[in-house]
């Protein structure tokens, strides 16, 4: 039976920015950039004023749907309380389907699926720039099973999701790890010395250098990120290149870059000569760093597979290592720092969307440690990244399997119990390791130990997760 929407569903669009007209108490809230298919950026939450009469009106519940009116139109996400007393803004809807009539987290892989298959377009208004209007959005029909079968349905699906999800929150906990290794070593200079120790803490000496304007240990020298790289190449953007929506390889721009990952599910498409077009001048390989060059700018992801259906915008840069130089794995490192990060910030440039120019990147100038304090540095992380590596292709594999079962279960030619059977996964299973003592012997090595940074089970964590041979 076809239901529209705003019959078995209540639908409210979040509040207008207006910062003059705005009044009461800056509260949090979140706009179409924080929300992802099936998941939320919470990276950068923005304030807005909101009286306190409208809390109850604007305020999300857990179990909340909240769908994109523009940017990209459908895109949603179940809201599970992620942050407290969060808001939300007109770019946004907030549906919250009839009890026991419409099963929110249903309708969220519905409208993803109608995405996917292009049906859901037909509700956009706008020629260029498409929009979702709450009108729009009010009048879709929805062929809806029972309840019961709603739920099943959208719990198998859950189920890949939410291993995606663990994956992507162990992958979060391994990249603060190296970063706080990297941090320590490099930042703090508090690198384990000949003796074990920490450098600076335990007096090494320490020389003023020009180009940093700060001290660095003494030996060490410093390298422009000209000088770190062998090329630094940009995709191709449609123009009269070609055009978008043709074909079935991943078109990449700064969006699909989120938290050291792509995420293919918002991303544009294109055909096999585009995909030539764009190589031929990206050139993108295992091993490069992707660079997002407009805001958000310094995005990063790590190439880690032959690139065989994807490729990127002019907005991301593809960053090749000079490994004659710098390793890969103090390079990446490097460029994901908190203080690589705030040398950006002045440099960017532009009125209405800000970036920053390949020659500007390039005159940034970082430290280069001598040889063997990086080449420890890069045997101790580079474990950590391979893990990381096999959690994202891991991923890979579950968006497959979940993108294949949708379609059978949604159009009931595959019933609960066979997706069910079919969704069986390998549990993700971490490397214990053999004995204490070699435990002991690689917290040492890292030098991370004594000084108490990271707890004794994030220790623990990453070291279960390493190669055998790097133990």
């Amino acid at each position: 039976m076809k239901n529209k929407l705003s019959a078995i569903a209540d639908i409210k669009l979040g509040k207008m920015l207006d910062v003059e007209k705005n009044k009461g108490e800056l509260q949090p809230y979140i706009g179409n950039i924080n929300v992802r298919w099936g998941s939320f950026d919470l990276d950068n939450i923005a304030l807005m004023k909101f009286e306190e009469s409208e809390y109850e009106r604007y305020e999300l519940k857990y179990g909340d749907l909240i769908v994109c009116e523009g940017g990209e139109p459908g895109r949603c996400a179940i809201w599970e309380n992620q942050l407290a007393n969060i808001k939300y803004q007109k770019a946004l809807h907030r549906v919250r389907g009839t009890e026991n009539v419409l099963n929110n987290r249903y309708l969220m892989y519905w409208l993803y699926l109608a995405y996917k298959t292009g049906k859901l377009k037909r509700f956009f208004t706008g020629s260029t720039i498409y929009h979702l209007p709450m009108e729009a959005l009010s009048n879709i029909e929805i062929d809806l099973p029972d309840y019961n079968t709603q739920t099943n349905i959208a719990k198998t699906i859950e189920v890949l999701d939410r291993k995606i999800a663990l994956n992507n929150s162990i992958n979060a906990e391994l990249e603060k790890a190296a970063k706080l290794i990297y941090d320590y070593w490099f930042v703090q200079f508090d690198f384990p010395n000949a003796e074990g120790k920490p450098y600076r803490a335990s007096g090494g000496e320490m020389v003023y250098n020009e180009q940093l304007k700060r001290k660095i240990p003494y030996g060490w020298e410093t390298r422009s990120i000209k000088q770190c790289v062998s090329s630094i190449n940009t995709g191709l953007n449609p123009r009269q290149n070609f055009k978008l929506g043709f074909g079935e390889n991943r078109y990449i721009t700064i969006k699909n870059i989120v938290n050291g990952r792509l995420d293919f599910s918002s991303c544009d498409v294109v055909d096999d000569e585009a995909l030539s077009k764009i190589r031929n001048r990206s050139d993108i390989a295992v091993e490069d760093i992707l660079f997002t060059s407009i805001d958000p700018v310094g995005r990063l992801y790590w190439i880690r597979e032959t690139p065989t259906d994807w490729d990127i915008n002019e907005s991301v840069f593809s960053i090749r290592t000079n490994m004659e130089i710098v390793s890969t794995e103090y390079f990446y490192a490097v460029l994901d720092s908190v203080m690589f990060r705030a040398k950006l910030i002045p440099l960017r440039t532009g009125s209405v969307q800000k970036g920053i120019r390949i020659g500007a990147l390039e005159a940034i100038y970082v430290v280069k440690p001598n040889e063997t304090v990086m080449e420890k540095f890069s045997t101790i992380i580079r474990p950590i990244y391979r893990e990381m590596g096999e959690l994202e292709k891991q991923n890979k594999e579950l968006t497959t399997l979940r993108d294949f079962l949708l379609p059978l279960l949604m159009n009931g030619q595959v019933s609960v119990g066979a997706a069910e059977k079919e969704a069986v996964l390998t549990p993700f299973e971490k490397i214990v390791a053999d004995n204490e003592i070699r435990y002991q012997e690689w917290k040492k090595q890292i030098g991370l130990a004594a000084r108490g940074d990271i707890d004794e089970q994030t220790l623990r964590n990453i070291y279960e997760a390493m190669d055998e041979n790097d133990k």
